[in-house]
């Protein structure tokens, strides 16, 4: 199981911090997406039971996207006070579980992520644990995706045959589908005037963009006058849409497997003065405890 770290760090400290739940530990430290991210990572593996598990981080915000549009994630404030102290200290916490961090410069989790499920040997099934849909572009037929859902062990998961009968498209198709709607949380726009509704009927028709470039006789008047004015952008949101799955990055299967050191977590947990996370550490049966 591959997780996507910010997602569920990010999720869980929302979900609290609406509320002003930030969970201030006796030496002013804000836990209360730490303490989220546990439980949604430890629900999960204790649902799916994986042999191996790593988490893979975004490093900073400089990317080689944002070297290719400026604008990238632009859109996007700073991180709220209460959360940078607990990017560190959910590391900490991974580390204690024996779970490997993942990250590399210039690049994102989802790159990561991307990479090490093209690389693993082709008789591993990788799932991926997120609550961000750009990471159903890297589902095959050994690759499956673990969407959270509201709450704590609520999960769609999706398979190619899955994400067909959902999105009409294949998750070959997910890229071009970014690249022709744009992304609004990412701060790229596509083609303007294509949504997502005419984006799908178009790929279902014509397969891919070059499909549709090559047919753009084939289209309404406005559809085409949309395209070809923004013919440039659609080439580069396809580029900004791709997860790279070529990053110099690696995951030794020897150091992912899952040993939970008990002892080792729950000292960890009154350090930071976690109360009533005992029971997300799981027993040698992989349950709950």
């Amino acid at each position: 199981m591959l997780v996507d770290g910010m997602a569920l760090l990010f999720r869980a400290f929302y979900a609290t911090a609406v509320t002003g739940q930030f969970m201030i530990n006796s030496k002013g430290i804000p836990t209360n997406g730490v303490q989220g991210f546990v439980k949604h990572m430890m629900t999960a593996v204790a649902s799916f039971k994986p042999s191996h598990v790593a988490v893979c981080w975004d490093m900073g915000s400089k990317t080689f996207r944002t070297e290719m549009f400026p604008e990238y994630k632009a859109n996007r404030g700073e991180a709220p006070v209460e959360l940078i102290p607990q990017f560190d200290l959910v590391k900490e916490i991974v580390e204690a579980f024996d779970i490997p961090n993942i990250g590399m410069p210039g690049y994102e989790a989802d790159d990561c992520i991307g990479t090490i499920a093209r690389n693993v040997h082709e008789e591993i099934h990788v799932s991926i644990l997120t609550g961000d849909k750009d990471i159903l572009q890297l589902i095959n037929d050994r690759t499956s995706v673990i969407l959270l859902q509201k709450g704590y062990g609520n999960y769609q998961v999706h398979n190619r045959d899955t994400l067909y009968t959902e999105k009409g498209i294949w998750p070959e198709q997910m890229i071009d589908l970014k690249a022709l709607m744009g992304d609004p949380s990412d701060n790229y726009p596509g083609v303007r005037g294509i949504g997502e509704k005419t984006a799908i009927k178009l790929l279902q028709q014509f397969d891919h963009i070059e499909g549709i470039l090559a047919n753009l006789d084939s289209l309404t008047k406005g559809q085409r006058s949309k395209i070809e004015q923004d013919l440039d952008m659609l080439h580069l949101s396809r580029k900004l849409a791709e997860i790279k799955c070529d990053v110099e990055v690696s995951c030794n299967l020897d150091t992912a497997t899952l040993l939970i050191d008990r002892d080792k977590v729950l000292r960890k947990f009154e350090e930071i003065e976690f109360k009533g996370l005992h029971k997300f550490i799981l027993n040698s049966d992989k349950e709950l405890a």
